[in-house]
């Protein structure tokens, strides 16, 4: 019964053209019924009557004619935008209560999704090249430092390397993967795993990937070595269960911007606390930096939002290409949890959790 309405409307819809075409008819007829009527009461050549009926049908039906055709005109020029790329334009008209006004509403609401699509498409693009930066600056950080002489090719500093390449070599592979992102199915391979020794490997990291962070970012040869990154997780022992891969691009992503918006031999902290349900886990990346204003909080997750780098800040801090905070929101929206600015007496605080194993009456 609810289908009735929106089906009566559309009938209603679906008879408005033919009835301004019936009456477009029932005019013409009883314009030229008019003027015979005239012609026979009055001394008027028929001839003339004949002549004036007709010009006056055809103006009728021009103007009719025009109010018809005038928007599929506009439509076949928008449509033609859209076929090269240009789904910038909309049909005007939309709110005809006719089949017209309906097929301008269908083009209009098709360009929204083609442009809609191709934003994605273009931040997709810039994401994937985001985050395939940080781990090649890691790597390149590590074979200079080798070829420098600063440290020994031992097996650990090759560890690190082989690692930042089993890590570029996965991103790769996702880039395979990409229609499921499209049809929103992105597979999680969540693993139960133990914090302490995990978040000890991605700090680490993000302290080679800062050797180079000015190369990186195309800002000079400016590193943020002055910055102390410091873990607390408690319990020491505590496990949770998520998708490792995935919880990296958070971290790495929370920490290189804690880092770049710090003081000089400012202190950035990663907290680690076992969470509400089993396996679930409660993070927090927190910094010395100017903070976000309250404002802004909202804002600071959408992509290419760089905001306003405020002072002070140290060497190197360029306020990034504004997709970090936008990745991290995207992956941990993908676990079912949630990312947010959290109120701090001082700099930014990043408060992520995770909601751990499903629910077994999930």
């Amino acid at each position: 019964m609810t289908r009735s309405p929106g089906n009566g409307r559309r009938r209603s819809v679906l008879i408005s053209i033919k009835t301004k075409l019936g009456t477009l008819v029932v005019v013409s007829v009883f314009i030229t019924t008019g003027l015979l009527v005239v012609a026979l009461h009055t001394s008027t050549e028929l001839r003339f009557i004949t002549v004036f009926s007709v010009i006056t049908t055809l103006l009728i039906t021009q103007f009719v004619a025009h109010g018809l055709t005038a928007p599929l005109d506009e439509m076949n020029t928008v449509a033609k935008g859209i076929s090269h790329g240009d789904f910038t334009r909309r049909v005007r008209g939309a709110d005809r209560r006719d089949e017209l006004g309906a097929l301008a509403s269908t083009i209009n609401r098709m360009a929204d999704d083609l442009q809609a699509e191709d934003r994605h498409r273009k931040e997709l693009v810039a994401n994937v090249s985001h985050e395939l930066r940080t781990p090649i600056a890691a790597l390149r950080a590590v074979l200079e430092n080798v070829v420098d002489g600063v440290s020994a090719a031992d097996p650990e500093t090759m560890r690190t390397a082989l690692r930042q390449t089993e890590r570029l070599g996965r991103m790769v592979e996702t880039l395979l993967d990409l229609s499921r992102l499209d049809n929103g199915v992105v597979p999680l391979r969540a693993r139960r795993f133990e914090v302490w020794p995990y978040l000890s490997g991605v700090l680490k990291e993000s302290n080679l990937a800062a050797a180079r962070r000015g190369l990186a970012s195309g800002s000079g040869h400016h590193t943020r070595k002055d910055v102390h990154l410091h873990l607390d997780v408690s319990p020491p022992e505590l496990t949770a269960h998520a998708d490792a891969e995935r919880l990296h691009q958070v971290m790495a992503n929370l920490i290189d911007n804690a880092v770049k918006h710090s003081p000089p031999h400012g202190r950035v902290t990663v907290r680690a606390r076992r969470g509400p349900y089993p396996e679930s886990l409660d993070l927090e990346v927190v910094d010395e930096g100017p903070g976000i204003p309250e404002q802004e909080r909202h804002r600071v997750f959408e992509r290419f939002n760089r905001g306003a780098v405020s002072s002070p800040h140290g060497k190197g801090s360029d306020g990034g290409t504004g997709l970090g905070l936008a990745i991290a929101r995207w992956a941990v929206d993908l676990h079912g949890g949630s990312i947010g600015v959290a109120e701090s007496a001082r700099g930014c605080r990043i408060r992520v959790t995770l909601p751990g194993l499903p629910s077994p009456r999930g």
